[in-house]
């Protein structure tokens, strides 16, 4: 029974440091990755002027009304 938490929280701690790098290295791939390449994927051919004049024409803007 010597040493026991010493031994335990050892195993616990390499435990838990290898669930968190695993953890933070699937959210990378399986979130942050794919996230950002369908923001530049949007904003490769997103044209600001074509929405706003669609928002424009929808009435969706009080200080542009449409015409």
């Amino acid at each position: 029974m010597r040493n026991l938490l010493a031994r335990r929280m050892k195993f616990h701690l390499l435990g838990a440091f290898l669930v968190s790098l695993g953890c933070a290295t699937l959210y990378k791939f399986g979130v942050a990755e794919p996230r950002k390449q369908a923001y530049a994927a949007f904003y490769r051919n997103y044209d600001p002027v074509k929405d706003f004049e669609a928002m424009k024409a929808a009435g969706v803007l009080e200080s542009a009304p449409a015409k």
